[in-house]
């Protein structure tokens, strides 16, 4: 089995597959030619490719492939109750269900809306419990609206799961989606009065750890946090060894509950690489430290890393950056540049491919 690295641009999506050298990719694509897609997986269940795909004449959708990518069939019209007041700006992420739901799919949106479908994409309904959330009005947009760009799935429970919407923070249901609560403790958000509000939490990507799912990670707009009981409470880690606390990415380690990784930027204002030197900075110890992993990196470039551009598995690490290029950590040390001048990457995904 090869990786594949499905990556999604502005320009349509491609597919990175992993030569026997490790070091040399081949490319094919693109698929979707014309609509940027800002994020796109393989569904384990099925090896179905859905991608969340949108365009300025057709609009934000779903679009699914069962033959490798050959042909693709277009979800309808994600719609929402007239009486929400909203339209459904762009289709952000895409999470396949649980094994024991086939059918079941879960996608984030904006304006800070999580649809799910039961046939394989065909169809999608909102959820009632974050459309009609007590706290939206206290929601805000950021610089790219207000967006769910992460779900995660609890493996252990299956009525529990966890959504962040960018400007509101990390909100998880205990009843399969009935009813959500916002967990947002300890976790800063500058631009507020109340730094410490109940929700209006600035989340950049969330992330649940598949082998100790009491632990989350977020990348924040104002830090990095570690949670270690499933959400309820967060401390803040990026202050021992990173260049700041602002980034978009974080990636895990499926055999290591204990290490996460971020791309750092300047700040905000800036979106680029502190000190114009692109660099990942890993921790193994839970936050407490944290080191640089830039071997093989430029050494010099003002690289900016969006939300769902970056992608683990058990093997490596990947990220793609705005300038079009993938990166892929090599025996743990060593980055290697897949390929260079595509389109601005919006998305990486990776799965294991036969060839």
């Amino acid at each position: 089995m090869a990786t594949l690295a499905l990556v999604g641009t502005r320009k349509g999506l491609y597919f990175l597959l992993e030569g026997d050298d490790p070091r040399k990719w081949e490319t094919e694509g693109p698929f979707l030619d014309g609509w940027g897609v800002f994020h796109a997986v393989v569904d384990a269940r099925d090896g179905t490719i859905y991608a969340a795909a949108n365009h300025l004449v057709y609009g934000p959708t779903v679009q699914r492939s069962t033959d490798g990518g050959r042909t693709w069939k277009r979800s309808r019209q994600l719609s929402l109750p007239e009486e929400s007041g909203l339209t459904v700006n762009a289709a952000w992420h895409i999470e396949p269900g649980r094994p024991a739901e086939p059918q079941t799919l879960y996608l984030g949106a904006d304006p800070g809306l999580l649809f799910s479908s039961h046939d394989h994409g065909a169809t999608w309904e909102p959820n009632r419990g974050i459309l009609e959330h007590p706290t939206r009005d206290r929601w805000l947009e950021g610089a790219g609206g207000m967006c769910i760009h992460s779900i995660q799935l609890d493996p252990g429970d299956p009525q529990r799961m966890y959504v962040a919407i960018t400007v509101a923070g990390t909100f998880r249901t205990d009843d399969g989606g009935a009813t959500w609560l916002p967990f947002n403790k300890n976790v800063a958000a500058d631009l507020l009065a109340d730094p410490y509000a109940e929700v209006g939490q600035c989340v950049h990507k969330l992330l649940l750890h598949p082998g100790r799912p009491e632990r989350l990670w977020q990348q924040n707009h104002f830090g990095v946090y570690r949670s270690d009981d499933r959400a309820e409470s967060w401390v803040r880690v990026d202050q021992n060894g990173l260049p700041g606390g602002f980034g978009f990415p974080i990636m895990l380690d499926p055999k290591d509950p204990d290490a996460a990784f971020v791309i750092p930027e300047k700040g905000y204002e800036y979106h680029y690489s502190p000190n114009g030197r692109p660099c990942v900075y890993g921790t193994r110890n839970g936050g407490e430290t944290w080191e640089p992993m830039s071997d093989g990196l430029p050494e010099q470039g003002w690289v900016a890393v969006l939300r769902e551009a970056s992608a683990f598995d058990a093997e490596s690490l990947y990220f793609g950056t705005q300038s079009g290029s993938l990166f892929a950590l090599v025996d743990g040390t060593t980055w290697v540049e897949a390929v260079r001048h595509l389109p601005p990457i919006l998305s990486v995904e990776v799965t294991p491919w036969s060839r």
